[in-house]
């Protein structure tokens, strides 16, 4: 089974185009994460668990939602974590929630994608994203492979620059960074209430048909890049970006 976490698509185009390859079943971990609810999942299949690294780690709301669930069936586990260049060193961390999971770790995989955090970089381009995304499949055919033969993600290669991107710089982006005070919205306005739909931490709410962001933000973009009427900005560093949204998985 694939777990998925997703804030503009990236990985829930991954997890498709693997359930696709595989014949397996995707399932989306919005509502667990959202309504705080444990997931009892069962599998016969290996469990896949695909999501977005935040400063090189797992996103802590998606891991946070694998501790708090119960995984029942396979015992194997994999990770395909989707990355603008790199995903420093995570393994640590994976492997410990394997541990604390009763879960095998075998592995995790990076997958360059478009990159969609404007709060800090800027989003590429239509036709740019369309061709980061075709790149990215022959990774997505070669993990598929290797899941399906039941074997171990090749060992990620790292050094200490990348313990430290995974260690200290990540305690420093959630401490400092990911706050949603910076996150203001324009007359272009339509109260639509699309934001508040897809915060995964219901951190949205509608005042006056304007939305207003509490402190629980994840910093995963879904409010700004999902937008359409592009009437949020993360302070001065998003304008001018473009605002980018995976295009569906199709075969």
């Amino acid at each position: 089974m694939i777990v998925y976490f997703t804030g503009t698509g990236n990985s829930r185009y991954c997890a498709e185009f693997l359930a696709d390859r595989l014949g397996d079943r995707c399932v989306d971990a919005f509502h667990y994460i959202r309504d705080g609810a444990a997931a009892e999942l069962v599998s016969h299949k290996p469990w896949i668990f695909v999501s977005p690294t935040y400063s090189w780690q797992l996103p802590r709301v998606f891991a946070a939602m694998i501790r708090s669930g119960h995984f029942a069936g396979n015992r194997d586990a994999y990770f395909l974590m989707t990355c603008g260049s790199d995903v420093g060193n995570p393994v640590p961390k994976n492997r410990a929630l394997c541990a604390e999971k009763h879960l095998v770790y075998r592995g995790t995989l990076p997958v360059a994608m478009p990159e969609n955090y404007i709060a800090m970089f800027n989003a590429p381009q239509p036709a740019e994203a369309r061709a980061i995304i075709e790149a990215a499949r022959p990774t997505l055919e070669k993990a598929a492979r290797i899941i399906a033969a039941r074997r171990d993600f090749p060992v990620l290669k790292t050094g200490a620059l990348d313990a430290v991107k995974s260690g200290l710089v990540n305690a420093a982006f959630y401490r400092f960074q990911v706050k949603a005070k910076a996150f203001t919205v324009s007359d272009a306005c339509i109260a639509c209430g699309k934001c508040v739909a897809l915060c995964p931490l219901g951190n949205v709410r509608l005042q006056g048909g304007r939305p207003v962001w509490s402190d629980h933000c994840t910093h995963c973009m879904a409010c700004i890049c999902g937008c359409p009427a592009k009437a949020i900005e993360y302070g001065r560093i998003s304008r001018g970006k473009p605002r980018y949204q995976c295009p569906p998985y199709e075969e």
